[in-house]
Formats: C-alpha cells, sequence, structure tokens
C-alpha cells in the first residue's frame, strides 16, 4: 500500500556548498550572502550536521552520502530535484535546468540504496534536458501519493511535456497552476509554496493569482479529504511552504521544516498543525539563505520496498 510519508530519507553532506549563480537566475530566493566560500561551507555543514541530529533524535531512519569535490555541485544538499523513490520499487531521475546540478545525479548513491531497498524499475527523464525542458522532482511536483495527485506551479524548471510524462508512467493525475511572489515573478519550485500531508495541506494561495486555478487547487484538496493550512507571502518567503511530513519509528506524524518557517507561524496555523503531527525543526539559516532551499528540499524520501 503506497503510504503519503515514510520515516527514511536520502540526505547528501555538502562539501563545497555554496552560492549558485546559475540557479539564482530562476531562483527568487537566493542570496549571495557571503563572499568567503569556506566559511559558507563550514556554516552549511554545521547546520547540515544539526538537522541530521534533530531527525535522528525523532526517531527518522536518515541514509547520509557525502557529495564529491569534483565536479563542483554547489546545491548537492538538495537531492529531492535530481531523485525520487516510490513504492512500487520505481526510482524517477529528474532532467535539471542548470548544468551545475546535472552532475548531482550519481550512479553509486542509487547503488547504495539499493544494497537496503528493493529497486524493481528505472525511468530517467534526464533526455528532456537536451530539449530544454525540466522537471525538478520533488521541488516541482508535490505528491499526493495516497490519492495519486501531483500539484505542480508551472515555472522555467516544470515543463508540461515532462510533467505529463511522469504522471502517465507513475499513474497520476495533474493539477497545474502559476504561483507567483510578491514581485509578480514565478516560484522557481511548487515545493516552496505548497506541502501535502497525509491530513493536511500547508499552502500559500496568496501565491495563485488566477481565480479559477486557485479554485480548482481549494477543490482538489478538500476533496482528497484534507484540511487547508493557508500561509502568506511573507510566510512563504520565510520557507513555510517548505515542509515535509516524516513519521518515526513508532509511526508519529512529524512535520519536518526550519526554525525560520516555525519562527514566521502564527499560534493558530501551529495549532492547526499540531492536531496532527509533532512539530520538528532546525536552524537553516546559511543553507536558505545561500541555496534558496530548506528543510523540504534536503530529505529525498525512501518509499522504496525494504530488502
Amino acid at each position: 500500500m503506497t503510504m503519503q510519508t515514510t520515516n527514511t530519507v536520502l540526505m547528501v553532506r555538502p562539501v563545497r556548498f555554496t552560492y549558485n549563480a546559475q540557479t539564482a537566475l530562476t531562483n527568487t530566493f537566493q542570496n549571495n550572502a557571503s563572499a568567503d566560500a569556506e566559511q559558507t561551507q563550514n556554516l552549511a555543514l554545521a547546520e547540515f550536521d544539526g538537522f541530521v541530529k534533530i531527525l535522528k533524535d525523532n526517531g527518522v531512519e536518515v541514509i547520509q552520502v557525502f557529495d564529491t569535490p569534483e565536479p563542483h555541485k554547489p546545491d548537492s544538499i538538495f537531492p529531492n530535484n535530481w531523485v525520487s523513490f516510490h513504492a512500487d520499487g520505481t526510482v524517477v531521475l529528474y532532467p535539471m535546468l542548470t548544468e551545475n546540478r546535472r552532475w548531482e545525479r550519481r550512479r553509486s548513491i542509487l547503488e547504495l540504496i539499493s544494497t537496503g531497498f528493493q529497486i524493481n524499475n528505472e525511468i530517467d527523464l534526464s533526455h528532456y534536458e537536451a530539449e530544454n525542458k525540466f522537471l525538478e522532482g520533488t521541488g516541482s511536483m508535490i505528491l499526493d501519493r495516497e490519492n495519486k495527485i501531483c500539484y505542480a506551479c508551472l515555472s522555467p524548471r516544470t515543463h508540461t511535456e515532462v510533467l505529463k510524462d511522469f504522471a502517465q508512467k507513475l499513474g497520476y493525475r495533474t493539477v497545474t497552476f502559476t504561483s507567483l511572489d510578491a514581485n509578480g515573478k514565478e516560484v522557481y519550485h511548487t515545493n516552496v509554496m505548497m506541502c501535502v500531508a497525509k491530513k493536511y495541506v500547508v499552502i500559500c494561495l496568496e501565491s495563485i493569482k488566477d481565480e479559477k486555478e486557485c479554485e480548482n487547487v481549494i477543490f482538489t484538496i478538500h476533496q482528497s479529504g484534507k484540511e487547508i493550512v493557508p500561509i502568506s507571502l511573507a510566510q512563504m518567503n520565510q520557507f513555510a511552504g517548505n515542509m515535509l511530513e516524516l513519521h518515526n519509528a513508532q509511526g508519529e506524524s512529524l512535520l519536518v521544516m526550519s526554525e525560520q518557517a516555525y519562527k514566521s507561524l502564527n499560534q493558530k496555523q501551529i495549532e492547526q498543525i499540531q492536531q496532527y503531527s509533532k512539530i520538528v525543526y532546525a536552524p537553516l539559516y546559511t543553507i536558505e539563505t545561500n541555496g534558496g532551499g530548506s528543510a523540504r528540499c534536503m530529505l529525498a524520501e525512501v518509499h522504496l520496498p525494504k530488502k
């Protein structure tokens, strides 16, 4: 049976994390905060290790892989964009917009995963890169795994043709829309404005300016039996949409986020979430500022069957 959550995640420990000028062209959440690359890496590494410890302390199983120094992969800390793992044993590889992110697809990582988990099928969509069509994994798509619904805001990183191909191959129906930030720029990844959990959805409805698209998203969420936890554009900018529901070894629901995201929430939102999940958060300020991604981006959920 397909479950919405897992208690196992893949994380990639950075060796040369830094601001990525290639991705900054389409990611308005990025900010080149430090000219000192070594300092940025050291601060990000401390945040990464602290996050791993918090997850493990809360009963999450973390498969930790070390990045390689060459070629330089400034965003390797965000593995959920190039790979996804599914309950039927399928692994999907994705086409990435920027060249230095394509190097993140490492066969050795899949080989490591396969020592403990069953991989029955591999779907490689990376050939779309030759056509300049992209779909950056569970950054581009928010999957309601139980109901087989794929939510996606369209952007330079999320192309309708690749999305359709993914949906057909994995049996999902798609709900597409355009999401805009406070300056009217397209939101680069759906996972910064939306999080689908088992019983609720955290979403920045304010960012969906088209009334019919917004109504369709709300209707689909309600039809799937989930409660909506709305967040504002300001909260989205503090990564309150970049959350992921996991469960621990005891089956307890955990909603994982950054400290910045948690601090942006109001009491009503916290109480809404806590009806269903324990909130788990970690300070990720360096990673968020320079990388333009947060807690959810750092976690590639492993839904594969165990060997």
